[in-house]
């Protein structure tokens, strides 16, 4: 059916957020989700991926953080190495004051992403920290700022932090 082609709705509902319309673009997205519950072809897998993902950070904005989960959790179990899906996890984790679990789940969204995402590598030092592993915290900072020498956040929000903690 052609008013159901995934891409063209996926589309659309990114050209929704750019126009700050969010509302009309939940919708859309909220329409392919349920397209995948039908029944879908396989050969739109990685939109409706980017669909739920989409649709699971308009939830956590508005912090509605078990809808995102099970959304997460969908496209995680569609592709186990959607480091998207894993960090969304930690960031639900994360605003829930889990931090062993934000942790936990952004160390595979760190391993996904390659070790080559200082934002990743951030939030996860960050959430070790919050956990009290500081060595662990202070590990990860250093593997950030080889990859990201212009990162001062996590040298000032979590390396000194880490260290002075570590020290007393």
């Amino acid at each position: 059916d052609k008013k159901d082609y995934v891409p063209a709705l996926l589309a659309m509902s990114q050209g929704l957020i750019i126009q700050k319309q969010v509302t009309k673009a939940r919708n859309q997205l909220k329409r392919i989700a349920d397209l995948a519950k039908k029944g879908y072809n396989p050969e739109y897998m990685d939109d409706f991926e980017r669909a739920w993902l989409l649709l699971a950070e308009i939830y956590i904005q508005s912090s509605k953080y078990d809808l995102a989960s099970s959304l997460c959790h969908l496209a995680k179990d569609h592709n186990r190495s959607c480091g998207k899906a894993w960090e969304q996890l930690g960031l639900i984790y994360e605003k829930e004051q889990a931090y062993k679990d934000a942790a936990s789940h952004y160390e595979k969204a760190w391993e996904f992403c390659n070790e080559s995402s200082p934002a990743v590598g951030y939030r996860l030092a960050f959430n070790y920290l919050k956990a009290k592993r500081y060595v662990v915290a202070i590990n990860i900072c250093h593997e950030v700022l080889k990859i990201s020498e212009n990162y001062p956040k996590i040298k000032q929000d979590v390396l000194d932090k880490a260290r002075g903690l570590l020290r007393s």
